[in-house]
């Protein structure tokens, strides 16, 4: 499981401001940004995993600890939606492009 609870912003501006200025993300939860197929660490307190999927959920690409303030992703081509979970969740978990993932 990569989280038990995910955040879902609904808005633009929601998506884009994401977790910046945030403190940090419990273990065993995230955000799942959709529609989106880039991000940027700016303004943002701590690393994070990426993990982006396509419109069938399907892993395009992980970025395991992205660090804050430095780490961009500018286009991920085929993604629809990014899950950004607290640093170190896909360690271990052998995720890779064409895994399936479930959101329920």
């Amino acid at each position: 499981m990569l989280a038990e609870e995910l955040e879902v912003p609904r808005t633009f501006m929601g998506r884009g401001i994401g977790l910046m200025f945030r403190g940090s993300l419990r273990p065993g939860t995230g955000m799942w940004i959709v529609p989106c197929n880039g991000i940027h660490m700016l303004c943002m307190n701590f690393a994070i995993d990426a993990v982006f999927l396509d419109r069938a959920f399907r892993v395009k690409k992980v970025y395991p600890r992205l660090p804050a303030w430095y780490g961009v992703v500018w286009i991920e081509w085929g993604a629809h939606s990014v899950l950004e979970l607290p640093a170190g969740s896909t360690q271990n978990l052998g995720l890779q492009q064409g895994d399936e993932v479930a959101i329920s």
